[in-house]
């Protein structure tokens, strides 16, 4: 059994100095900092202005009760009785890259060594080995001159806030994709149209992309609403009957890609220009989906009719004249989720590949799938170097004749409860409230110098009706704690 949280506090906070960069950004460097290396060798040549040398170092301590994604897995979590599901980590991050740029040609490599030490998770999201290729691509064009250009290799994919498509940075690991992208820059507008195969993590080996797994789409930004920048959007992710067992037969699920479907979602995002509305702001995203979706029930594979959809809103009044700035704001998101699991439509929106640790909760329990989300977020700059997030959620199941969906998009325990009878565990079962539960979370973050920065984080999850219901028959539900020490090192 791991020691509790408040065993724990004290040891983590002499780790303060060693942790790394959350998805909450702490304050921006007092001025920018190219890299000690790139620093000395410009002062010395002007000729090295065309490259690029440096590095991040990421190092943080988590620690985690009742919800430490352990053995036990996402069917575990909240459970009181005879579950060990606390867990504590360190784990490290180290990204050294290499770039040149010409007037029309750009080239960029990144190296990455993505550690843990003392986690118990099995198998390891989070662990990728010593080194490995984080990103290597060509960029061929020079927007100053003409409106295109293309960029080829292994890279991030970020549209948008990520709710999507993201680099997924939170993560020890994060995400990369071997890709191809046409950028046309217009002054009215960006387009941006790639076709990808998502890398997946594969520790103490090379990590190679999914062959069978093919995400592409087109992405349009532009001013042609006033006070707001646009963005439309068709994302098409096609993942033929390989794509389970890419890495090979027998791996666990977690290590392969997802089951076979055809996911095509069409969006679009408004977000308010700087001052538009004064101290007011908003943004919105709504998103659609269709195709088909195949799914596994024991031998048989189901192909069932994709009709999804998610929407999210948020708006905030910043206190612009107080000596802090605080910022409040409200944010509602919805997901669909399948209202007949017999039936031949699939009604749970597809999440893609996001950046889920922004929006639902800092703890990482749940996606953008089957689920209303309330959040309530209070921002503030005490000073400069010093800013401060505290956020409140209340979850609930948008269709209790769906499961509840984990942070990597799978259903919690799948379908049937998992240790048999109703309160046993998850799945799927009408009877129970919708209330899932609530979470607290505080963030700080603070620029030591204009290379590093530290941050801190503590999380707490109420369970609410749903979740007590789960775990009636075997000795009941518990809440949960989370924390996390971090610095980031640039140089």
């Amino acid at each position: 059994m791991k020691p509790n949280l408040t065993l724990l506090t004290g040891s983590a906070i002499a780790l303060a100095a060693t942790s790394a960069t959350a998805q909450y950004a702490p304050p921006p460097p007092t001025q920018p900092f190219p890299g000690f290396l790139n620093q000395e060798l410009r002062a010395a040549d002007p000729y090295w202005s065309n490259w690029d040398f440096g590095g991040l170092l990421r190092l943080r301590y988590e620690g985690k009760d009742n919800a430490g994604f352990t053995a036990a897995g996402f069917g575990g979590d909240f459970r009181k009785a005879s579950v060990d599901n606390n867990n504590s980590y360190f784990m490290s991050k180290l990204l050294l890259r290499a770039g040149y740029t010409d007037k029309w040609w750009s080239a960029f490599l990144q190296g990455r060594s993505s550690t843990t030490t003392g986690d118990d998770r099995n198998p390891n999201a989070e662990a990728d080995g010593p080194l490995d290729l984080h990103q290597a691509f060509v960029t061929v064009g020079n927007h100053k001159e003409f409106p295109v250009s293309l960029k080829v290799g292994r890279q991030e994919l970020t549209y948008g806030d990520e709710r999507l498509v993201g680099a997924f940075a939170w993560n020890n690991i994060g995400r990369v994709f071997d890709a191809a992208k046409v950028r046309w820059q217009h002054e009215h507008f960006t387009a941006e149209a790639f076709t990808s195969r998502v890398v997946i993590p594969d520790d103490n080996n090379f990590n190679v992309s999914n062959d069978y797994d093919l995400f592409s789409g087109l992405y349009i930004t532009t001013k042609a609403i006033p006070k707001q920048t646009s963005d439309l959007y068709f994302l098409a992710r096609n993942a033929s009957a390989g794509s389970p067992t890419a890495l090979g037969i027998g791996l666990a699920a977690a290590l392969n890609g997802p089951s076979a479907r055809d996911i095509y979602t069409l969006g679009t995002r408004g977000k308010s220009d700087p001052g538009a509305y004064g101290n007011w702001d908003y943004t919105y995203e709504v998103m659609a989906q269709f195709g088909h979706f195949n799914e596994r029930a024991g031998a048989a594979v189901r192909s069932q009719q994709q009709e999804a959809y998610a929407f999210v809103l948020n708006g905030g009044y910043t206190f612009a004249d107080s000596a802090w700035k605080p910022r409040l704001g409200l944010e509602y998101s919805f997901a669909s989720g399948d209202s007949d699991p017999t039936d031949g439509k699939h009604e749970t929106f597809e999440n893609l590949f996001p950046t889920n640790h922004k929006f639902y909760g800092y703890m990482d329990f749940f996606s953008l799938q089957n689920i209303h989300d309330v959040r309530v977020m209070l921002t503030a700059k005490p000073t400069p170097k010093l800013s401060l997030a505290l956020e409140g959620h209340l979850f609930w199941l948008a269709d209790d004749r769906d499961s509840l969906y984990a942070v990597n998009g799978t259903p919690r325990g799948g379908f049937g409860n998992p240790v048999g009878g109703a309160g046993a565990g998850y799945g799927i079962n009408s009877s129970y409230s919708k209330f899932v539960g609530g979470e607290i979370d505080l963030i700080a973050g603070y620029s030591l110098t204009k290379f590093a920065s530290l941050e801190a984080g503590v999380g707490h999850f109420f369970t609410g009706s749903y979740l007590n219901s789960t775990f009636s028959a075997v000795g009941g539900s518990t809440s949960a704690n989370w924390f996390y020490l971090q610095t980031t090192l640039n140089f």
